[in-house]
């Protein structure tokens, strides 16, 4: 028996040996590296690939935050000079030279144009129209009781207008339109011959009309851009003057497309890899960073209608048309949407199209050299994947808090407000803000400013459960997502917050110590019954802005006037 067995495995020893060919062998396992090494090539193009869209994203995120930051300061202007108008209308200055104004205003109200100058050199002249042209309009309205302080308020208003123009400055123009039949602006000619049909183009105007109590309602910002031959190429804020609920006028400011073209080529800098295109709310372009117009990439009606359909469902993304890769993202300050264009020319001559290459290469050196080209494959492997959770982290992370980056914490956000609708349990939202965070900068200079974000973003994560989510969402600002929480308890969760940031001491310098204090606002989807993430950030900023109002360090969860 055993004889038996012994002959049967030498028999199949022998059938294998001469089935054996080293030949088939170096083959088949030439044919196996092959597929590998084809398929984790492919997948490596893949994360490549991922990684390229996230580069192109955070580029564009840059560039969009730093012209919303040279914008902003236009629009803060825009704002100051409304609320020095409000002031000014409240509290009006007793000077004998605006009394002489008004007095005299009263003695050319008739006429068809008239001027009112106090002292060119210090302050703007009042233009205006008659009593006559006011009373043809409904939208016009000469107020005898509101008349005399509205004069002397913008003659007061001029003064800061003449001021902000005499410097360097990114407008084309400033003015203030009043309904009662005057205007003052920073290119008011010498004589007003043409005073009557000037008055009429501006508020005849959409930056006029449309800050109507009835179109305006929340009296912001709103851009405008010109539709009209004379007009085009100025792009146009304004925002309504209100005092006592009545509609004074409107407060705006010019820009030429040339400025703005100007502040988007500097707010792209050194990145130059890609085209940055800014267009306006109905796609219309306003500005490339291309260097002439012959180099800017084109958009046919049915691409354009394809980007238009994308950016209606986010704010923020990306799209293929053709060989061009095309991001957006909308700005915060400016009525319009930026876009980033990047071609496959580009794309090759880039740090994508390089790293393509030498995969190309290294997958034809795998072909040849087999095992070794296989050892190659693993090792760059490795690396890739190092390199892909390296630019993941970055993508979704603030390099200086360690906290979320805007576009993680929205995104969790917004998947963690979805299961607390479904599961009906409360959703709640704070919003942070460091009081005088400006003035460490420019006290302490900006590495001090980074250590107090840093100290702050620490107090904050130090004081949340493992499920909740902390992001930084602006330069001082904060923003804490809790799901499961209600109102109150998330009003105590900020409070907490509060006074553990007012009790610290922050080493921002040698031997020397700064406090600081936060303003938060709270809001809670049990509230109006809405999960939306937007709304309730919304609603917390409203309420941080009350908490700013109220005094700074202080927690709002409650709006103004109710129990």
């Amino acid at each position: 028996m055993q004889r038996d067995t012994y002959d049967v495995k030498r028999t199949v020893l022998q059938w294998l040996r001469k089935r054996s060919n080293p030949g088939l062998i170096v083959n088949l396992c030439f044919l196996v590296v092959l597929i590998f090494s084809t398929l984790l090539t492919w997948r490596e193009v893949v994360v490549l690939e991922g990684a390229y869209v996230s580069s192109q994203r955070n580029h564009l995120e840059t560039v969009a935050s730093s012209l919303d930051r040279q914008l902003q300061f236009s629009v803060d202007k825009l704002l100051f000079f409304r609320k020095s108008m409000g002031e000014a209308l409240q509290t009006p200055l007793a000077f004998a030279v605006l009394q002489d104004a008004v007095s005299r205003f009263n003695l050319v109200r008739t006429r068809a144009s008239w001027q009112l100058a106090v002292d060119k050199n210090r302050t703007l002249p009042i233009n205006g129209v008659s009593d006559a042209f006011v009373s043809k309009t409904t939208l016009l309205n000469r107020d005898d009781a509101r008349i005399d302080r509205e004069i002397s308020a913008a003659l007061e208003v001029g003064y800061l207008l003449r001021l902000a123009s005499s410097a360097v400055k990114k407008e084309a123009r400033g003015m203030y339109v009043s309904r009662a039949g005057f205007w003052l602006a920073t290119d008011t000619p010498a004589k007003n011959a043409d005073a009557v049909s000037r008055y009429y183009q501006f508020v005849t105007q959409p930056w006029f009309t449309l800050q109507s109590e009835r179109e305006n309602r929340a009296r912001a910002v709103r851009w405008f851009f010109a539709s009209s031959t004379q007009h085009a190429g100025t792009i146009t804020a304004s925002v309504p003057v209100y005092f006592d609920n009545y509609w004074y006028g409107v407060v705006a400011m010019d820009f030429s497309n040339d400025t703005i073209r100007r502040l988007l080529v500097d707010a792209v800098d050194d990145r130059t890899e890609g085209e940055y295109q800014l267009y306006d709310t109905r796609l219309s372009l306003i500005a490339s960073s291309a260097p002439s117009a012959d180099s800017i990439n084109p958009f046919d009606a049915a691409e354009l209608a394809q980007i238009a359909h994308a950016i209606e469902s986010d704010t923020e993304g990306g799209v293929r048309l053709g060989s061009r890769f095309v991001s957006w993202e909308r700005l915060d300050h400016f009525d319009g949407v930026m876009l980033r264009v990047h071609t496959l020319d580009e794309g090759v001559r880039g740090d994508f199209g390089s790293i393509s290459i030498v995969l190309a290469l290294l997958w034809a050196l795998f072909t040849a050299m087999l095992l070794i080209s296989w050892l190659v494959i693993r090792r760059m492997v490795s690396n890739m994947y190092t390199l892909q959770h390296s630019l993941q982290w970055q993508a979704w992370h603030d390099p200086l808090t360690r906290l979320n980056n805007r576009g993680a914490l929205f995104e969790q956000a917004k998947i963690l407000g979805e299961k607390c609708q479904k599961q009906s349990r409360p959703f709640s939202v704070i919003q942070i803000d460091l009081d005088h965070f400006k003035g460490i900068n420019d006290r302490f200079g900006h590495q001090a400013g980074d250590k107090v974000l840093s100290h702050a973003a620490g107090i904050i994560a130090s004081g949340l459960r493992d499920n909740d989510v902390a992001g930084r969402v602006g330069g001082e600002e904060f923003c804490v997502v809790l799901p499961g929480i209600a109102l109150a308890e998330a009003a105590a969760i900020a409070e907490r917050i509060r006074m553990r940031i007012d009790a610290k001491e922050i080493l921002v310098k040698k031997s020397t110590t700064i406090r600081i204090s936060a303003s938060f606002g709270v809001s809670c989807a049990h509230e109006k019954g809405n999960y939306s993430f937007e709304q309730l950030q919304s609603i917390a900023d409203d309420r941080l802005y009350q908490a700013k109002q109220r005094g700074r360090n202080r927690v709002v969860w409650r709006d103004e006037g109710k129990a």
